[in-house]
């Protein structure tokens, strides 16, 4: 599992003309990756650390001060460019597997005390975000 986290002083996600995931509040805006060998070990113990990630202002987690987060299934974070100029996506789990840890990521987030706003599944997503820092880093699972 991997995931590129932002620190943003807000963030939505746009379907169709509909706003369907927002934060108009200093948080993570999250992308989350899933690939062939994920389970939900793996979807827990990624929940717990964006939960504890201390990148907010004076180096707090989420879990410090209530920060909200939005996750957003990104499949393309296990795009292989390689070879050639166009990616492969071998690695990236199929939907029917990816679905359920990404919702499990979610779902361990608000068990944790989150506030969770997220995207919508194999939607054509537009995300808007104000990166703040900027402050983005990787996390592998």
């Amino acid at each position: 599992m991997r995931a590129v986290v932002q620190r943003v002083s807000s963030a939505s996600v746009t379907v169709a003309d509909r706003v369907v995931g927002r934060i108009d509040e200093p948080g993570l805006m999250v992308l989350v990756g899933v690939t062939h060998d994920d389970d939900a070990a793996k979807a827990r113990k990624m929940a717990a650390k964006l939960w504890g990630l201390r990148v907010l202002a004076d180096e707090k987690s989420c879990s410090d001060v209530g920060a909200p987060l939005l996750v957003v299934s990104q499949f393309t974070l296990y795009g292989d460019a390689r070879k050639g100029r166009r990616p492969g996506w071998t690695a990236a789990a199929p939907g029917p597997v990816a679905e359920p840890l990404v919702d499990a990521v979610v779902a361990e987030l608000r068990a944790l005390g989150a506030e969770v706003e997220t995207g919508e599944f194999g939607a054509d997503m537009r995300v808007a975000l104000v990166n703040d820092g900027p402050i983005t880093l990787i996390l592998e699972m």
